[in-house]
């Protein structure tokens, strides 16, 4: 985007704001629920003889700048009952509206759920928003409600399989997302090696998955931003509500602190499986545990304070001579402030860490690893006036590296202490967006960002003949390490690399008529983190590193274009976006390369770049005793490295190949339907093309050894998957809106019992010698049973 655009259309916005500003007024406040006090997210505030109106914040605030006069103002959120009444606008006015929840409300099927719906105005596009009680009725394997899996059923989002963590974005790679619980970073957004995610959905507020068209508030991942908030908790009375299931339950307590003023949120989850094992003589442990808290104040009426945080925890041990830890923890504390009716303010201070314990009794040492960050950030949002927004800040974050410390357990040990190098970095942005209404029909949201990475001083960096930390071996035909010339060693302040990089953002919306818009998006962004890992989906045991001397940073180009239309008023709606993207300096590996514990990650990494484009197709049904939707996608990821110089081959000869989260076809349904009071059906259908995967084409057999020879990278495909999920919710006395209130749902994950397939491995077969393909499969059809309460 030409920055001199950008500038004069801010002025220009500006100085319009400025020459009729004494002509207005402007109303603000904050909007929440009666009964809890919690505050609303995307709460439409109207003004129908104006055409004009606002929606409320992340904190529920909203501000709206109108010619002086008397109003018609209507306050709507579904689920709620709607406030309709005349309002004398004559100078600056404050008013909270507290909204009642309706009689319709009490099937949770349909709270909230106007924060779903498609709005055909707003620049913003690929961007899907969930509540938590959407997610709470897709079948899941376990019966355990899961976001992550939620979102896999929305277009363009996928994951790597049965049993693998993380989700993959328009074909970008799971560590190319951006995850926050309230502000704060997730490393690691699975459980159980991705059976279940870390989000409580009892805990969780909002949801918004970003997938292009990325504000400039956001940075340092070039795929997605997958952004979460936690509720703040009933500051009106104590509440409780929770589950129990055949291996997990949770259970989550929240309640006023000096009523009406202040809340407190208390949730915990674990897993109770393991418990049992003993009775059958297995002494294997896989279990997991989390607790999510949040305490919230209004210390007056322009001051409120926030205090959350998460915490995390995997177990897996085996016969006690094996035994892995990790998990997130996470802090945040926030201030806001409002200036004035127009400008509301944001203070953040948040801790992330990510762990990685690894114990082997049997060979006698201890592996400890994770990153851990410290993040500053200070945001604003400006209510200029009816017609201009704009949102502006900065934030720093401090990043400490630990690629692995390795300890002998006891001194009989033969292993010796060692200690891979940590590393350190600096990462700092400022930004500016705009949202603006040009005219009528087009409204434009425009951003910058400027991010800059410094790679701190460490204890040892090895140094290479002309920088090349790879070599290619002309004579064996193979990429091999670069022997070190020498080290260099760095104090702390010291800075080994700094990067800088502007990151323009635009989107535009034109409205065809009240129901149908076009919209069109582009975003640069920039990644200065890497996920070491060499699987098709991550693994606790994968490391971060830093951009640095040898490791450049990722370097995001995206543009997409959309069609938006809402049906028979809201009932239905259509999505249609078709998006193009490419990244630079995507790192690939060479064969053979060795990331567990390397102090010299970059002998084995080459830098390549990217790109992936398709058709996304989203069609909902909003309201009715039917609900659902259905999604398409259509696309296709590639990746290439070429050799640095017309002598090397690079990666499968330079040519592009699928990445290993490529799916041509990806096609999914969830739909729920309401029988009646007492009972609700849901159901959800998947489809994908199989994954890529590299296979053996041959063999050779070297001094008695069979030794396979594997083809190009990425070059087979595992079978296409597809799976049926199906669940009845039983509400045994819906009439009942006080004291304990419950429901069971039975559940049936995978109904037609297909074997997908995970992973298909190589094998001699013991008795003819033959080779033979062996398919690993998760899961068959898994039946589950859960209760849920509140209270």
């Amino acid at each position: 985007m030409n920055l001199r655009i950008f500038w004069l259309l801010l002025v220009i916005g500006l100085n319009s704001n400025w020459a009729f500003s004494q002509e207005k007024v402007t109303l603000s406040g904050i909007i929440s629920d009666l009964n809890s006090n919690e505050t609303l997210i995307g709460v439409n505030i109207l003004f129908p003889e104006l055409n004009s109106g606002a929606i409320t914040n992340e904190y529920g605030f909203y501000s709206i700048t109108l010619p002086k006069g008397t109003y018609k103002i209507i306050i709507s959120y579904l689920g709620f009952e709607e406030i309709s009444e005349t309002i004398n606008l004559n100078e600056d006015l404050t008013r909270d509206f507290s909204l009642e929840e309706s009689v319709e409300s009490l099937n949770e099927v349909v709270i909230k759920k106007n924060v779903e719906r498609l709005n055909i105005r707003k620049p913003q596009m690929s961007l899907n928003t969930l509540t938590s009680s959407t997610i709470k009725q897709i079948p899941v394997v376990l019966g355990e409600a899961d976001v992550i899996r939620a979102i896999t059923l929305l277009p363009g989002v996928t994951n790597a399989g049965e049993g693998a963590s993380g989700f993959n974005v328009r074909g970008g790679a799971a560590d190319q997302n951006l995850i926050l619980l309230d502000e704060a970073t997730i490393f690691n957004s699975s459980h159980l090696f991705g059976l279940f995610s870390v989000f409580n959905p009892d805990a969780i507020k909002d949801l918004k998955l970003y997938k292009g068209g990325i504000p400039a508030r956001y940075g340092g991942r070039v795929s997605s931003v997958l952004d979460i908030y936690q509720k703040e908790g009933n500051s009106n009375k104590f509440h409780m509500n929770g589950g129990i299931g055949l291996i997990s339950s949770r259970l989550l307590a929240e309640g006023p602190i000096n009523k009406g003023k202040g809340s407190f949120l208390l949730g915990g989850r674990a897993t109770y499986a393991h418990l049992f094992l003993p009775l059958f003589d297995i002494e294997n442990k896989a279990y997991f545990y989390d607790l999510n808290t949040k305490i919230s104040y209004k210390l007056n009426q322009n001051n409120n304070v926030y205090v959350s945080g998460y915490f995390g925890r995997d177990v897996f041990s085996f016969n006690d001579s094996f035994k892995n830890t990790y998990g997130n923890s996470v802090f945040n504390l926030r201030w806001n402030h409002l200036f004035s009716n127009k400008l509301f303010s944001n203070l953040s201070l948040i801790y992330s860490d990510y762990y990685y314990g690894l114990n082997l009794e049997f060979v006698g040492f201890n592996w400890d690893s994770g990153i851990r960050n410290f993040n500053l950030k200070y945001d604003f949002k400006h209510y200029l006036s009816e017609k201009i927004k704009i949102q502006y800040g900065l934030n720093s974050i401090y990043y400490k590296f630990n690629p692995g410390d390795i300890k002998p357990t006891g001194e009989d040990s033969g292993i010796n202490a060692d200690k891979l190098i940590d590393k350190f970095a600096l990462e700092n942005a400022i930004y500016l967006d705009v949202e603006h209404k040009l005219s009528n029909k087009l409204m434009a949201s425009y951003g910058l960002r400027y991010s800059s990475f410094l790679r701190l001083g460490q204890d040892e960096l090895n140094t290479y003949q002309n920088n090349e930390a790879v070599l290619y071996n002309q004579e064996l035909q193979i990429y091999e390490k670069a022997e070190p010339i020498g080290t260099e060693t760095y104090k702390r302040s010291d800075i080994i690399k700094s990067f800088g990089a502007l990151e323009p953002r635009v989107a535009l919306a034109y409205e065809l008529n009240n129901n149908t818009s076009i919209k069109a998006s582009y975003n640069r962004l920039n990644q200065y983190l890497h996920l070491l890992s060499n699987t098709s989906s991550p693994t606790p045991l994968d490391i971060w590193t830093p951009s640095g001397k040898y490791i450049k940073p990722q370097i995001l180009d995206q543009v997409a274009i959309g069609y938006f239309k809402n049906l028979k008023d809201h009932m239905y709606s259509l999505e249609a976006e078709t998006f193009y993207k490419k990244i630079q300096n995507r790192i690939d590996y060479i064969d053979g390369a060795d990331l567990i514990a390397n102090n010299a990650i970059e002998q084995v990494i080459l830098n390549g770049k990217a790109r992936a484009y398709g058709l996304e197709i989203l069609f909902r049904k909003n309201e009715g005793r039917f609900k659902g939707w259905i999604a398409y996608t259509l696309s296709k990821s590639e990746q290439q490295t070429p050799g640095r110089t017309s002598e090397e081959p690079g990666i499968n000869n330079g040519e592009w190949y699928s990445t290993a989260y490529d799916k041509t076809h990806d096609i999914s349904f969830t739909g729920s339907y309401d029988l009646n009071r007492r009972w609700r059906f849901n159901a959800n259908f998947v489809f994908q093309s199989g994954q890529p995967v590299t296979y053996p084409n041959a063999q050779y057999e070297y001094n008695g050894i069979n030794v396979p020879n594997y083809g190009q990278r990425n070059e087979y495909r595992l079978p296409s998957y597809n799976r049926l999920d199906f669940s009845a919710t039983y509400v045994p006395k819906p009439e009942k809106i006080k004291g304990w209130q419950s429901e069971w749902v039975f559940g049936i994950y995978n109904v037609y019992n297909r074997r997908n397939a995970s992973s298909i491995s190589f094998r001699e077969n013991v008795d003819s010698g033959a080779n033979e393909a062996v398919k690993l499969s998760i899961f068959g059809i898994v039946p589950s049973i859960s209760y849920n309460f509140k209270f």
